[in-house]
């Protein structure tokens, strides 16, 4: 059994709550750009919020919610895209001692409504009318007793509705919230099951978000510089909440994109220029596969592959030196680099706003070559690891010391230890206080002060972890061979023309794969083959586009033995969303609902490639 734990680089919150951030900042530098704000989402003009402006409208809003009757420790939900009142709303919930219930806006009526009877939710802020109706077709028997609208203007209602309450009655308030009380009930993704609502305290989230600032401040932008941060990730997972917190208590200039497609997201990028990025896999996948389908189009897709392989081989040197293994990138490695630099690396940079050296990737394992590919045009990605249940972050790449291809080492005040069967343990103040009013739940996983997280993954001799699984979908094939999806998932993705990857095979004689294609790659490719009159069946069977996929098939397997490799593999004519219940909004497969979704294909595709 391996295990590493680090000292506390920050003391846990001893007082208060993280409300009290915010009306500090406005006291200590009050016309510091707290936000930047778009007037609609087609907008390239960001206005600012400043500190005191933003104390403003939560002392409005909080004033407002006390006069539509929240009390202290009331849950309020909130189901919205990412937007700035998603902000302001939360801090008016912890400004009143009320506790935050985050629901993903593209949650089903049933996943609304064990939410709010779940958690005894009495309010919920909604973005539009859809929503409004969601809820109102779920509420009957629940304790809900306010419904707000954003786009109807809850914003001012509320404000004119409080102007009668006093500040002083939302101070008292704010100084009876003690950091062991929740903050926030933040439902899991409920891959299978129903999700499972965790209890995450003021000191959770604020430990968490404060060991970051201390230990990886540096990295948000160059001394002088004021950091900024663009939020296109859900606020209501963990991730993204625990992000908004940081922004906050760290004084980075914050700003909301509600749409991570990358049509939306690259303008608003450009536009708003953030210092530092925070993302998923998925994010990053996407900008390389756009900026090589944008050389192919332009007759220079075999320079941006040289480009590519450059890239790859200057990071690699780069961190053999760090790690102090080699002496960095040779001479000529340099000029070949410095010359990509100035005709593509500069172009993918400037996809991501042109400004950000460092990132932060989580949600899931980031593939090697795409990190070392980012480092080697400039941006290097510090992968991490968290979930829910600890708040947000667990792990962290050491400053200067990145390890690609691992999520870095326990962060200080963590522990780490691997059990017997490869499950992944957790310690430390950032975990969760347990699941909402499921005593069996919280001690299957809270066992002698340990998080058994159901991730599975190794420690290396210096302290640095490599995710390969989750405990629940590891296959087990006819012939009793033990395969983690995760790996050959993740080099399927890695395929310009490949969008999503499940890998199947419980109790069958072999591993096979169910394969969804990337709707802008397959446009461009019908494109480059005139075959823009196949519709999206007739391209699944198209001979040559499934020669293409072979061969991201056959890269894949190289990275696994030949019993872990796929043998069969079937083309879906469209993508797995959240809205059709086969993705969590955090963008995970949800592995059980796929495979009875689509049983008849499993059944057809072994049965036309019998084992042998």
């Amino acid at each position: 059994m391996r295990e590493l734990g680090l000292p506390p680089l920050v003391e846990s919150l001893k007082v208060g709550g993280l409300a009290d951030a915010l009306f500090e900042n406005a006291e200590r530098t009050p016309d510091l750009p707290q936000f930047s704000r778009r007037a609609d989402l087609g907008s390239t003009e960001w206005s600012p919020v400043t500190a005191a402006d933003f104390r403003q409208e939560v002392m409005a809003v909080a004033k407002g919610l006390m006069a539509d009757g929240i009390r202290f420790g009331d849950r309020v939900a909130l189901m919205s895209r990412t937007r700035y009142e998603w902000t302001l709303f939360s801090f008016a919930v912890w400004s009143i001692g009320a506790q935050l219930v985050p629901v993903y806006p593209t949650a089903s009526s049933e996943q609304v409504h064990w939410i709010l009877y779940d958690s005894k939710a009495t309010a919920i802020v909604v973005e539009h009318e859809d929503q409004v109706m969601t809820v109102g077709a779920v509420c009957d028997g629940l304790p809900l007793r306010r419904i707000w609208q954003l786009d109807a203007g809850c914003v001012g209602e509320l404000t004119e509705r409080g102007r009668a309450v006093a500040d002083t009655l939302v101070h008292h308030r704010r100084t009876m919230v003690q950091p062991e009380l929740a903050a926030a009930i933040t439902y899991t993704s409920g891959t299978t099951g129903r999700p499972k609502g965790c209890v995450i305290t003021h000191a959770n989230l604020a430990v968490d978000c404060d060991t970051l600032l201390t230990g990886w401040g540096s990295l948000l932008a160059d001394p002088g510089v004021q950091p900024s941060v663009l939020a296109f990730l859900p606020l209501s997972h963990i991730y993204g909440l625990m992000m908004q917190v940081a922004c906050v208590r760290g004084g980075v200039r914050l700003g909301h994109q509600p749409e991570v497609a990358t049509r939306t997201l690259v303008p608003a990028l450009r536009s708003f220029r953030p210092t530092f990025i925070y993302g998923v896999p998925y994010v990053f996948e996407k900008i390389y596969h756009r900026a090589r389908r944008t050389s192919e189009e332009l007759g220079r897709v075999e320079l941006f592959d040289k480009a590519v392989e450059v890239a790859v081989r200057y990071a690699e040197a780069i961190e053999r030196r760090a790690l102090g293994t080699g002496t960095g990138p040779s001479p000529s490695l340099r000029v070949q680099h410095a010359l990509y630099d100035r005709t593509i690396y500069e172009r993918m940079r400037a996809a991501l706003g042109g400004r950000a050296r460092y990132a932060m990737c989580a949600g899931s394992a980031l593939d090697r070559n795409l990190a070392l590919l980012f480092a080697g045009v400039g941006i290097t990605i510090y992968d991490g690891y968290g979930l829910t249940e600890t708040s947000g972050g667990v792990t962290a790449q050491p400053l200067g010391r990145v390890r690609f291809g691992t999520v870095g080492r326990p962060l200080p005040g963590c522990a780490v230890r691997i059990a017997w069967d490869g499950e992944i343990l957790v310690r430390g103040d950032q975990v969760f206080a347990g699941y909402l009013d499921d005593r069996p739940a919280t001690e299957a996983v809270l066992r002698d002060g340990w998080l058994h997280t159901g991730d599975v993954g190794t420690l290396d001799d210096e302290g640095y972890l490599t995710i390969t699984g989750r405990k629940k979908d590891i296959i087990i094939t006819s012939g009793g061979k033990s395969v983690a999806p995760a790996i050959l998932e993740e080099r399927m993705r890695a395929s310009p023309l490949v969008s999503q990857c499940l890998v199947v095979g419980d109790n069958r004689p072999y591993i096979s794969a169910l394969i969804t294609l990337d709707p802008e790659a397959v446009d461009h490719w019908r494109r480059l083959q005139r075959k823009q009159h196949l519709d999206a069946r007739a391209l699944a069977a198209d001979e040559e586009l499934r020669e293409e996929i072979q061969r991201a098939v056959l890269t894949a397997n190289s990275a696994v033995s030949r019993a872990e490799s796929i043998r069969a593999f079937d083309i879906l004519p469209a993508e797995f969303s959240a809205e059709d219940g086969l993705m969590t909004p955090s963008l995970k497969l949800r592995r059980a609902a796929i495979v009875k979704a689509y049983a008849a294909e499993i059944n057809r595709m072994y049965a036309a490639r019998p084992s042998g």
